[in-house]
């Protein structure tokens, strides 16, 4: 089983995260900002990696520090799951529907993090959570996971619907990415033999 553990802890965040890329989707995820939680619920249950995510910080300042941390951490752990890369698909993407909104989401798991957002919101806030911070996890996720990633809203107008199909998007390429391929099980998927 692809699985790891991270522990994070700052003076602004605690974070305590566990994955298994072989999982069915099953999630327990607490982060104190209730819209947060539901986009990283979609991301277990569509990409089928289990996520156990708790997440302490300082909400008394901003959500900035509990999203950024919680992104690193969940990226770091997907990274020390895949281990040397081998047998991973690598590539993939995914076309997310969302009632009026498509977005196209594609993946490199490179090991060169490296993000190109074009999504944009017409509100402040979901729920409670600032919508600017989206685009900012997805960076902290690129990061640590050492994934090239693009996320573009082709169209929508729903903000909820922008940003459920991003993080559906990111689930179903995550999902395959990651994936063996039974016909190279064996072999880093890259001509210079490490990823």
């Amino acid at each position: 089983m692809r699985t790891a553990t991270i522990s994070r802890k700052t003076s602004e965040t605690s974070i305590d995260v566990t994955v298994n890329l072989d999982g069915t989707g099953v999630y327990t995820i607490h982060t104190g900002i209730g819209f947060f939680d539901h986009m990283l619920e979609q991301l277990s249950r569509h990409s089928l990696i289990d996520m156990d995510v708790k997440t302490v910080g300082d909400l008394h300042i901003d959500q900035h520090h509990t999203v950024e941390d919680t992104g690193l951490a969940i990226g770091e752990a997907i990274a020390k799951a895949l281990g040397d890369k081998k047998g991973i698909r690598r590539y993939a993407d995914a076309l997310s529907p969302m009632d009026e909104t498509l977005t196209r989401v594609a993946i490199d798991i490179s090991g060169r993090p490296y993000l190109v957002w074009k999504t944009e919101f017409s509100q402040k806030k979901l729920g409670e959570m600032d919508t600017e911070m989206f685009e900012h996890w997805f960076h902290s996720f690129a990061q640590t996971a050492g994934v090239t990633l693009h996320v573009e809203t082709l169209y929508g107008s729903n903000n909820h619907h922008i940003a459920e199909a991003a993080f559906k998007g990111l689930a179903r390429a995550l999902r395959e990415a990651v994936e063996i391929d039974p016909r190279k099980a064996d072999a880093i998927p890259s001509t210079k033999g490490v990823l």
